[in-house]
């Protein structure tokens, strides 16, 4: 995935056009100390400081630009993101104080998906100086995992399949002297047999696998990540609509998140024992699809009766969940598309999370709102558990009475993870309807940001 290239560099005082930053509360102050005819190209532009405003002023023989933000005092990850949108290729500095935080923004403005389609008339780089040197190599890297997930997200399913998430964790294996263990065929029956029940109906060329990558020092404190990877969900024999089944090359968005933390977790050389796993797979319709009412068999030993085959995520997540906890982690961290009712719950932009311990929570979501990448608890009430019981089996894998959607598949997924573990699920959308300045339309992480700045504060501390 090519992502994006670098767009920060250090302020060694090069040549560069100024930039202004204002806010509602500064923008008279401003305009009055400026020329009457810069004021007048500024009316001209109806710039009235409100966020998100851009305006170009000429000056001599050049220009500056103005951007509005909320607030000039605290600037946020996206606050100039509408300005790597709006200005044209070339090098830009602040001209009083860093961008800070807006370094993020900055560089996902100017992400574009072009696989399929170049964009002819982009402007090219927009470079952005900052004398900030320290946080250059930290904000590239995580606006490159963004960028990553959207790449992996945005690319349809025909080139997305299971032995494409393969390849990425050959890269990262590759890239940071991590050790790839997959699982395919008669083992992946045998030792993960909802992953196989799940992926068995798609073709060869998109066999299910379960990619488990490992990597640091044995005796540093294990981090598990995991990651939903449904390449495509048809629904199964319980199939979509047509509607419901449009998005569905981002049902593997988990696994996206997982690859991208993992990346973030391995630069950095965070001191953890990293187990990244994913289930990949595609929800496909054939003979031999899985059916409603079989019973499956789990690598943890219970049985499953299936209730509905469009609920398969939380399938393939339980036998990945349950490989996490034999290594006994310090934390299980996963990450999935996997519930409508989240959605209508907190809507696309806040990622549902659930957690056994409130502390964990607790700093996830403080790590979130530091970081411009808010998630919201929702709760996991061992009082709704009774309506994943099944008469045949140990467990049903959906319930029917519609309440609680998102905590009740939480609340399916807490059986397969052992006793006792930290354990965070962040239910994600994983996808932007429509577009904001730094964030464009389609694939996007949420909650990765969030995970990552909670995860770097846990494991410095230790």
């Amino acid at each position: 995935m090519a992502g994006i290239p670098h767009l920060i560099e250090a302020d060694r005082g090069q040549e560069a056009t100024a930039l202004h930053l204002v806010d509602k509360s500064t923008v008279d102050d401003f305009i009055k100390a400026l020329a009457p005819g810069q004021q007048a190209a500024l009316a001209a532009q109806r710039f009235a400081g409100g966020g998100y405003q851009t305006a170009i002023v000429p000056d001599r023989d050049g220009w500056f630009a103005v951007g509005g933000v909320a607030n000039v005092a605290s600037l946020s990850s996206w606050c100039m993101a509408k300005l790597a949108e709006f200005l044209p290729a070339g090098t830009y500095r602040l001209a009083n104080g860093d961008p800070g935080p807006a370094l993020h923004g900055w560089q996902t403005a100017q992400y574009q998906f072009d696989r399929y389609k170049k964009d002819e008339d982009a402007p090219g780089k927009r470079i952005l100086l900052t004398r900030e040197a320290a946080r250059i190599a930290p904000a590239i890297a995580e606006a490159g995992a963004v960028c990553l997930v959207r790449d992996l997200v945005n690319t349809p399913a025909e080139d997305m399949g299971p032995a494409a998430l393969e390849a990425e964790f050959e890269r990262l294996a590759q890239a940071h002297g991590g050790r790839l263990e997959v699982v395919r065929g008669d083992r992946l029956e045998q030792d993960y047999p909802m992953v196989h029940a799940v992926g068995r109906a798609a073709a060869r060329s998109h066999a299910p696998r379960l990619l488990h990558l490992t990597w640091g020092e044995p005796a540093d404190p294990v981090l598990a990540v995991v990651g939903k990877g449904v390449v495509f969900d048809s629904g199964g024999l319980d199939i979509k609509n047509a509607s419901g089944m449009l998005l569905m090359k981002k049902d593997m968005g988990g696994a996206a998140h997982a690859i991208a933390l993992a990346q973030l977790i391995m630069q950095a050389k965070l001191k953890v024992r990293l187990h990244l796993l994913v289930p990949a797979v595609e929800n496909a319709i054939s003979s031999n699809a899985f059916r409603p009412g079989d019973v499956l068999k789990s690598r943890k030993g219970l049985t499953v009766e299936i209730g509905n085959t469009d609920a398969e995520g939380r399938l393939i997540l339980a036998d990945a969940l349950t490989r996490a906890s034999e290594e006994s982690p310090d934390l299980v961290l996963d990450f999935a598309t996997l519930t409508g009712a989240a959605r209508v719950a907190l809507g696309p932009d806040l990622p549902a999370l659930m957690a056994r311990k409130d502390e964990t929570a607790d700093a996830l979501i403080a790590a979130g709102k530091a970081c411009d990448d808010q998630v919201w608890r929702l709760p996991l009430p061992e009082a709704y558990a009774e309506w994943l019981s099944s008469d045949i089996a140990d467990t049903g894998n959906n319930h029917t009475n519609g309440f609680a959607g998102a905590s009740v598949a939480g609340l399916f997924l807490d059986k397969f993870v052992a006793p006792g573990l930290d354990w965070v699920h962040l239910d994600t959308y994983a996808w932007r309807p429509s577009g904001k300045p730094g964030r464009p339309k389609g694939g996007e992480a949420l909650g990765l940001r969030a995970a990552w700045h909670m995860l770097q504060k846990r494991y410095a501390a230790a």
